[in-house]
């Protein structure tokens, strides 16, 4: 995980999606029309919380967040979410 020189606001987080997968459970290969949006990835920034309300997420942190949240992001060639740390469900 490279350093990135992005600085999320507030509560947002800044996330690195996994890749999406490129075979089934039993060898199927999927194309790209069919691959389904990754629901899980790394934090590589976070911001600095809201006046009273710490972030619960550190960089390095593997979430889950819903299929449709965040905004996607390319910086320096890379793909990204912003996302603000509410819609992450879960610490992998």
């Amino acid at each position: 995980m490279a350093e990135v020189s992005i600085k999320p606001l507030a509560d947002r987080v800044l996330v690195e999606p996994a890749p999406a997968e490129e075979k089934t459970a039993s060898g199927i290969i999927i194309p790209d029309t069919a691959k389904e949006k990754p629901q899980r990835g790394v934090i590589v920034a976070v911001g600095p919380g809201k006046k009273d309300e710490p972030l619960t997420v550190n960089t390095g942190d593997t979430v889950l967040y819903g299929k449709y949240s965040g905004t996607e992001v390319s910086f320096e060639g890379k793909d990204y979410l912003i996302m603000r740390e509410s819609d992450i469900f879960a610490i992998l």
